[in-house]
């Protein structure tokens, strides 16, 4: 079976004070998805934003929420992020339950998606 291609721009390279804007050419470029790449600056080296920037964003979108969690302790986070998200990956190497969070996702209501981050 041959799933159809989704597209799906992270805002990570967007500019924060233009956010609506950002969001907005997403869309009009046609893409189906959103995505947010969330870093905490433990589980990787880089800090983005968090739960209340990703609502931010998605008030300026009809388009579905794809948010990728590479933070530590996803299991402690991801519920902060069901309200708005249509996805959330977590990352396998990260410090929780892989099971009882990807569980706790698709409980949620959200699709829940799993990372590798291969050495």
């Amino acid at each position: 079976m041959t799933r159809p291609i989704l597209i799906a721009p992270s805002i990570l390279s967007a500019d924060f004070a233009r956010l609506g804007e950002e969001v907005r050419a997403i869309d009009a470029a046609g893409a189906d998805w959103i995505h947010c790449d969330v870093m905490d600056g433990h589980f990787v080296d880089n800090i983005s934003f968090g739960p209340a920037f990703v609502k931010a964003a998605s008030a300026h979108t009809d388009r579905p929420l794809d948010v990728h969690l590479m933070i530590d302790r996803p299991d402690h986070y991801f519920p902060r992020f069901t309200e708005v998200s249509a996805s959330i990956s977590v990352h396998v190497e990260a410090t929780h339950d892989v099971k009882k969070t990807l569980a706790g996702i698709r409980d949620a209501g959200c699709l829940a998606g799993l990372a590798l981050s291969p050495p």
